[in-house]
């Protein structure tokens, strides 16, 4: 691993501008491209009128029309959404449309991960034809679905497609096909979220017929809750609409009145009124993701849409208990993986990690990849078998690359592939495994600069121990939310002498090392799923290392402590 870099000074005049605010937080607005009052006024507050124009996504005025026909003439309508934390809380966002204005014959479809895979598929579709349905609306899914919109069609039901991943030559035949990143879609941001795109749905319906059915103007901000979990749990860059969506989504978590959310922040807890966007990612996301990846996922869907107390209890202890259980396999998966790999490849020569076992479930494959991605400079493709011969997999990339490129420059090799820049799935034949690995690793090696390793880690800034105070969190805190292309600042401190070491969680499983501050004090350094042998550095009390973290402010159990959060550390 590259020793670490530190970001320039920033220019005087920018300093100028943006001097009524702390010099911390001028190189950190300067960082993300903000070099006036006005720009960081509009960052760190940002306004929800100024979200984009629902109507300027093609086909938002048909699908509109199409569905306001629908519920005039009383029609069956299936909402069929993705199964993870993006498209199960974006099916929540039209089934409380529905409910608001009263509309009742519809039903939500969740495809099962294992027994369906992604996307549309045709024995749903058989089903939903027997029913009588007379539209299916999708939700972060079907733009990939060509075979299945044909069919649909054939069988005389009416289709929206509702997406937000790249659509391939041909879109589906559907009566309205809703996706920013098609090439003729002339809507200013590309990159909101399944439940993104649905939102901008129901603000483009609402807007045209609220009135009608006697919504107030606003109302449909109260789905915000939904919208900021899919907005960070799907990692789609944090800026432009997408910050308006997580900021304000926050601000609705932190009052929602939904019963489900309420019980699972009990349980694991978290006080409602200070979520955080960590929050969701580490303790709400993989509970509505263990419904699929370990259950059926119909359960998160009731988690997040009942308003029945009992049954909210329950599906929150539920989900809680499917991911105690999934992070168990993860860990033994995690280590297998980790002393093959290192048999195969002891002196690291490959850039491309690629491992697979007909035995391991691809539910879990892309939760074990970001767990390897830690320790690997380059990116990760896993695979495994659930049902049938076909091989199924999941992959994230270490940033040097996009996943999605390096599998179209290997086409040849998979039966199936898609994804974004970091992360994707796949399914190969039995007959073409051997070649994936060879295959990959000439694919990353034409895309990347050869030889280049994993992109060095740079720090914002160097501070001291000191520096460390709640003065800092709070300027540093008007950042957030924090994610994809507005990471947390990450800070260098230099020479810093360790402490004491110790290690905590139920299995010994995470690590906090205390470092020595000149005053003759103490911070705190914490790393979760860390051993002191994962770092280059020699750690043990008493050495002198370049510790590289983030602020972190803790309020668990009541107890606020300021502490940093470990990146990495150096000799």
């Amino acid at each position: 691993m590259n020793k670490y870099a530190v970001k320039a000074e920033i220019p005087k005049e920018v300093s100028k501008n943006l001097g009524e605010y702390p010099e911390i937080l001028r190189k950190l607005l300067f960082y993300r491209g903000i070099k006036t009052i006005k720009e960081a006024e509009g960052f760190f507050n940002p306004d929800f009128s100024k979200n984009c124009d629902p109507f300027l996504m093609k086909d938002m005025d048909v699908a509109v029309e199409r569905v306001f026909g629908a519920i005039e003439k009383k029609q069956k309508i299936v909402i069929y959404s993705d199964y993870d934390a993006d498209g199960i809380p974006g099916a929540v966002v039209l089934h409380d449309l529905f409910k608001k204005i009263g509309y009742t014959n519809f039903e939500n479809y969740i495809p099962h991960r294992v027994l369906e895979g992604f996307g549309l598929n045709d024995e749903a579709v058989d089903e939903f034809s027997k029913k009588k349905v007379d539209l299916i609306i999708t939700i972060d899914c079907g733009i990939a679905d060509v075979k299945e919109g044909k069919k649909i069609k054939e069988l005389g039901i009416d289709l929206i497609i509702t997406d937000h991943h790249l659509p391939k030559e041909e879109l589906p035949e559907a009566v309205a096909v809703l996706d920013p990143k098609r090439i003729d879609c002339e809507y200013s941001d590309k990159n909101i979220c399944g439940a993104g795109v649905i939102f901008k749905f129901v603000q483009a319906f609402l807007k045209k017929h609220g009135e009608k059915f006697g919504v107030k103007e606003g109302w449909e901000k109260w789905l915000l809750d939904m919208v900021g979990i899919a907005t960070i749990s799907d990692m789609v860059p944090l800026v432009g609409e997408n910050r308006i969506f997580a900021y304000y989504g926050l601000k609705v978590l932190r009052k929602t009145p939904r019963v489900g959310l309420q019980k699972l922040l009990s349980l694991v807890k978290i006080d409602q009124r200070n979520l955080l966007e960590d929050d969701i990612g580490f303790m709400i996301t993989p509970r509505i993701n263990a419904a699929s990846r370990m259950g059926v996922p119909e359960d998160a869907f009731i988690l997040l849409s009942t308003e029945d107390e009992t049954e909210a209890g329950t599906m929150a202890k539920y989900l809680d208990k499917l991911n105690v259980e999934r992070k168990a396999i993860v860990a033994v998966m995690v280590k297998e993986i980790k002393k093959s790999w290192n048999e195969k490849d002891p002196e690291k020569k490959r850039r491309v990690l690629v491992a697979g076992n007909p035995d391991w479930k691809p539910s879990l494959l892309g939760l074990v990849a970001n767990s390897l991605l830690d320790n690997h400079d380059g990116p990760v493709f896993l695979w495994g078998r659930e049902e049938g011969k076909t091989l199924k997999g999941s992959c994230r990339s270490d940033g040097c690359v996009s996943i999605v490129e390096m599998m179209h420059e290997s086409k040849h090799l998979f039966d199936e592939y898609g994804g974004h820049h970091m992360t994707g799935g796949f399914s190969v034949s039995l007959e073409k495994i051997d070649l994936l690995a060879d295959g990959l690793e000439i694919a990353y090696e034409k895309l990347s600069i050869r030889g280049e390793s994993k992109k060095e880690i740079t720090a914002d800034a160097v501070l001291k121990l000191e520096d460390v105070t709640f003065e800092l969190e709070k300027q540093v805190s008007k950042l957030a939310p924090f994610g994809m292309e507005n990471n947390k600042p990450v800070f260098a401190f230099q020479g810093v002498e360790i402490s004491g070491i110790k290690v905590f969680g139920k299995s010994n499983e995470h690590i906090e090392i205390s470092f020595l501050k000149k005053n003759g004090g103490k911070i705190s350094a914490i790393s979760f799923f860390t051993k002191v042998e994962d770092f280059d550095a020699n750690i043990k009390v008493g050495e002198k290392v370049d510790l590289l973290g983030t602020l972190d402010k803790s309020n668990f159990r009541g107890r606020t402590e300021l502490r940093l959060r470990i990146v990495d550390i150096f000799c």
